[in-house]
């Protein structure tokens, strides 16, 4: 029965792909010497719109990737996406002297984002974006600060809900009067 669930919980980590972000060699000094640990930094997400991070701490690189791994499973998120590409607005987010820029992008632009908010992107998903960190490159609060920002990101969806509208309020009209002037004049 054990073996069944081994199974269960193995395909239910195969869907989330994991990125290591970050890795820092820490040591404390003992009384014969230093002792090295290391810190990781993760960012794990299905590329359908649902991503965590986490960090961990062990004596050695594997284990610490293995906690930081663990700990961004348990707190994913979900990110509304347009069209399945790209954010549905511009959107700020800020974590301690971190801030970053999210603007959403047209199809073909990709990912122009620097090291640490890229993978958070590969790994929800997001194809076309721009991003600016501006202030702290420190990767632990260029992450958090992104996720800051994704957790303020709306889909007309919710912001219809909110306002107690339809979705085709909320939503720019299209410009088809042009064209139908057009078609009546001919």
């Amino acid at each position: 029965m054990a073996r069944r669930e081994d199974n269960r919980d193995r395909d239910r980590d195969s869907e989330f792909v994991d990125r290591l972000v970050h890795i820092n060699r820490v040591s404390k000094t003992v009384k014969g010497g230093k002792r090295f640990g290391f810190a990781a930094l993760v960012v794990v997400g299905d590329q359908k719109g649902r991503v965590g991070f986490g960090s961990g701490k062990a004596r050695e690189v594997p284990e610490a990737i293995r906690k930081a791994t663990e700990e961004a499973k348990r707190q994913m998120i979900r990110v509304p996406l347009r069209e399945g590409r790209t954010l549905h607005h511009d959107i700020e987010g800020r974590h301690g002297a971190g801030k970053v820029v999210l603007r959403a992008a047209p199809p073909g632009t990709g990912i122009i984002a620097g090291g640490p908010m890229r993978a958070v992107f590969e790994m929800v998903g997001v194809q076309d974006v721009v991003a600016k960190s501006i202030g702290s490159q420190n990767p632990y609060n260029m992450v958090r600060a992104t996720f800051d920002a994704l957790g303020k990101e709306l889909s007309p969806r919710q912001v219809a809900a909110r306002r107690g509208k339809k979705v085709a309020d909320i939503l720019p009209k299209r410009d088809d009067a042009p064209a139908e002037a057009e078609a009546a004049e001919a």
